[in-house]
């Protein structure tokens, strides 16, 4: 991460014929709308708890999460609603890019983090061309649907002790790859995405660590029992 100020446009030699998404762009469209997309997309640091997308905004733009983590969420009666976490590589600006002109929801930095955007006109046009593109296209929207409604079903199947460690064990398993990490989300922002009050995580956590499952240091979560962790999470 550079020192630049939050949400600054980089500017670079392109490099779109090495992107980890070329299984959507760079096999299935022509250099030559590749070059255009090359020649017109930029990356924009944003710095943890900034704001990336904002619900309403005008969606000008196609991105992804190059590096970093952030929450997606709408407000509901002055209250969040975190949707999902997203991590590299995950489209942050793709849901209803084809048949809205604002965003129906908002995305914020939980870490620090990078964007890759591209002119959404740009992708609109391939679109209209291409039918391969736009197969793919559609086949990753599809597929963060069905992440986000399983994940939500599975959530919601659980009682509170058993949602609380299918969060840190998320964590844990398939974005830091670690069983010790340091937790992007406050205790509020849990009790949002798992559908509970704020008093139950809290107090879920604290029979957690009398009950030698977790270590916590101030943000820094260690789970010393996995099994058991697992088990929870699964039955729970």
């Amino acid at each position: 991460m550079t020192d630049k100020e939050p949400g600054v446009k980089e500017s670079m030699v392109c490099d779109c014929y090495k992107c980890e998404l070329k299984d959507l762009f760079y096999r299935n469209i022509t250099d030559i709308a590749l070059d255009s997309i090359c020649e017109r997309k930029f990356e924009t640091i944003f710095r943890k708890g900034e704001s990336i997308i904002s619900e309403g905004d005008e969606i000008l733009h196609f991105s992804y999460l190059k590096s970093g983590l952030a929450k997606i969420f709408r407000l509901s009666q002055n209250k969040e609603q975190i949707i999902a976490i997203t991590r590299p590589m995950d489209f942050i600006g793709i849901l209803g890019i084809l048949t809205s002109k604002t965003y129906n929801y908002s995305v914020m930095a939980l870490e620090d983090s990078v964007t890759c955007n591209m002119d959404i006109e740009l992708v609109r046009n391939i679109c209209q061309t291409n039918n391969n593109f736009t197969f793919s296209l559609f086949e990753k929207v599809s597929h963060i649907y069905d992440k986000i409604v399983i994940e939500g079903i599975k959530i919601r199947q659980k009682h509170l002790r058993g949602r609380v460690s299918y969060i840190l064990l998320m964590f844990a398993n398939e974005i830091y790859f670690s069983n010790k990490f340091e937790l992007p989300l406050t205790r509020k922002e849990i009790a949002e995405f798992i559908g509970m009050t704020t008093e139950n995580v809290i107090r879920v956590f604290s029979e957690f660590r009398k009950d030698g499952l977790i270590r916590i240091s101030g943000k820094t979560i260690e789970i010393l029992d996995k099994n058991r962790m697992d088990n929870i999470s699964n039955f729970g």
